[in-house]
């Protein structure tokens, strides 16, 4: 039977909300701050919990507002449809959750101050109640094509342009980086990096997310960017265990399966994860996929026991704690109802649970399992010890708060944003160089007209991708023009692209995943037989090229964010020498058999 400890007093609540208060403003120090952080104060921290306060430390969730108890009308709406509370300060008294993950739709990330102040108001909320813990905020901040906290933070290349580089040291700086400004904003754990090893060209939901094709390579990066993440006081997060990058499915809208052999497994997708947890990685977050190789019952791996104990617990030796991906997402939702993912999450061995569609359904399934005998608690101590033990590693009950002085010191600093551009100089690939063309000179080839796809800015913040590269080359010297022809440019827009290429000396392309039915294929085609010269440049997959005929020179740049674009375009007028190697191969659109472009490909300038 488990006993309620007694209600704290209300004198004892308003020190603690006084406190918080305080250092909110100040940085102070935590009122926990005396708990003691071993396995025996955890302990004793976990034996003062009710049942509900245990059952909310499992849950991280979304909550729409840029402020923890004055958010806009339209967040407060969306938060009583969704969990019945106004604010995140509701929503934490009322569940108890553990942990909060922050995203730009749900307006968490409008900018640096208001994040951390954001972060603040959830730590106070969490510190004033009946057992003080403080909340572990997180967020997708992979750099590259994910990304939630926009400029004037510091924007990274991401996972396939480090990949290119190959510089284990420039991807730990890169994690140390972000490290430090997540941790200055109040996020401290970051579900980066993706461990995945992107196998498949069709893969449509990591491709550019993974390092790349090579498991020794790829294992190598993670490593170091567990390295550069924990070192600055964040807890990395390798995913998607056991393996997302052989697959031609989106978890997000359906349940893959992957149909690697266990031998095939242990060559090709365990390397990373196998080098995430000797590097000491602090969560791991499952993927909602089949593998029957590892668990032939067919249960996605997120609720899969035998690879989630089995393999990652048992087989790897790892002990830290295990976040699912989000339990929203229709895969790990195709089997089983709401009220059974979370609660067969935990049998299998998971300690988190990430944003379930209904957080109240999932919450009270687990508490109904318990009450039940279908969970024990002692089998919800187990993962809120591990939660705790993180929360006590990244020194959250010592100091639960940021403050703004941290903020304007550490966010978005400019020596962070010089080694940004350095870094994302060295991940540029160039894949053709006909006759040399390149680097291009202002003299020579001084009017460029910029053309091509503008998806939207990962973090809502740079971009478009034409207007940065037009903006990068005017200020080499350039006249540069741009014109957004889009990811399906219409043959109306493609007329206006060749009608505008007339008297330029080149047009630069902005390619995005070019298929074989794209009309950005036509586009090329067309701007070639104008006669001006024309040079592509991948702004997200490297595989374009091996649709696209006729470019006098091609470029990836693995992402669309402006420190990539820019760094792209000072290798194309020769500020800087390419320097990238293909992380993966291009294989022949024809016959996939044929490699164009192996890994390790590259050109560069001169001798």
């Amino acid at each position: 039977m488990h006993h309620r400890a007694p209600a704290p007093s209300r004198r004892t609540l308003l020190t603690v909300t006084a406190a918080a208060a305080a250092a909110a403003v100040t940085g102070v120090t935590s009122p926990v701050a005396h708990a003691e952080t071993n396995d025996r104060g955890l302990r004793r921290i976990i034996d003062r919990m009710s049942l509900e306060e245990k059952v909310g430390q499992l849950f991280v969730t979304r909550v729409h507002g840029h402020s923890a108890t004055d958010p806009d009308q339209a967040d407060i709406d969306a938060n009583l449809a969704a969990f019945g509370v106004r604010t995140a300060a509701e929503l934490v008294a009322r569940y108890h959750v553990g942990g909060i993950i922050y995203f730009s739709w749900a307006h968490n990330t409008r900018d640096p101050q208001q994040i951390a102040a954001l972060s603040n108001g959830i730590q106070q909320a969490a510190l004033a109640q009946p057992t003080p813990v403080p909340v572990l905020l997180s967020t997708d901040q992979e750099h590259g094509i994910v990304c939630r906290v926009g400029e004037p933070a510091t924007l990274l290349p991401g996972a396939m342009a480090l990949g290119a580089g190959g510089s284990h040291a420039d991807a730990r700086r890169a994690a140390q980086i972000a490290g430090e400004e997540l941790a200055a904003l109040g996020i401290r754990q970051n579900y980066a990096p993706v461990a995945d090893v992107n196998v498949n060209p069709a893969n449509p939901v990591i491709g550019v997310r993974s390092f790349g094709s090579d498991p020794r390579a790829v294992a190598g990066l993670v490593a170091a960017q567990v390295q550069g993440y924990q070192r600055a006081g964040v807890a990395a997060t390798s995913k998607h265990f056991p393996g997302h990058g052989d697959t031609a499915v989106d978890s997000h809208y359906g349940l893959p399966t992957i149909t690697h052999t266990r031998e095939q497994w242990a060559e090709l997708d365990a390397p990373p994860f196998r080098a995430a947890i000797a590097a000491g990685i602090d969560s791991i977050m499952t993927a909602h996929l089949v593998v029957p190789a590892l668990d032939p019952s067919e249960d996605p791996a997120t609720l899969s026991h035998p690879i989630l104990t089995g393999i990652l617990r048992e087989q790897l030796g790892y002990d830290g704690v295990v976040v699912t991906d989000a339990l929203g997402m229709e895969g790990v939702r195709t089997k089983y109802g709401d009220e059974r993912v979370p609660v067969l999450a935990l049998k299998a061995g998971v300690d988190q649970l990430l944003d379930p569609p209904r957080l109240d359904v999932a919450w009270n399934a687990v508490l109904k399992a318990v009450r039940d005998g279908e969970l024990t608690e002692a089998r919800l101590d187990v993962s809120i010890l591990r939660i705790l033990r993180l929360k006590a590693k990244l020194g959250l009950f010592r100091r639960a708060y940021t403050s703004r002085a941290a903020v304007e010191r550490i966010v978005g600093r400019k020596a962070h944003l010089a080694e940004a551009d350095r870094i994302a100089e060295a991940t540029t690939t160039l894949l053709v160089n006909e006759g040399g063309f390149l680097p291009l000179s202002p003299a020579s080839h001084g009017s460029v007209l910029v053309v091509g796809a503008d998806p939207a800015s990962p973090s809502g913040t740079t971009g478009p991708p034409t207007t940065t590269l037009a903006t990068a080359l005017r200020e080499l010297g350039f006249t540069a023009t741009a014109l957004s022809t889009g990811t399906a440019p219409t043959a109306a827009r493609i007329d206006e692209a060749v009608a505008a290429a007339a008297g330029q000396d080149v047009v630069l392309v902005g390619t995005y995943n070019v298929t074989a039915t794209s009309s950005q294929r036509t586009l090329v085609a067309r701007l070639v037989a104008t006669g001006v010269p024309v040079v592509t440049v991948a702004i997200r997959n490297p595989y374009d090229v091996a649709r696209l005929d006729g470019q006098r020179a091609v470029l990836a740049a693995y992402s669309w964010t402006d420190v990539e674009l820019r760094a792209a375009v000072r290798v194309l007028a020769g500020r800087a020498r390419p320097r990238g190697r293909l992380p993966v191969p291009v294989q022949s659109a024809e016959d996939p058999t044929k490699v164009l472009y192996p890994v390790g490909y590259g050109l560069t300038y001169g001798p």
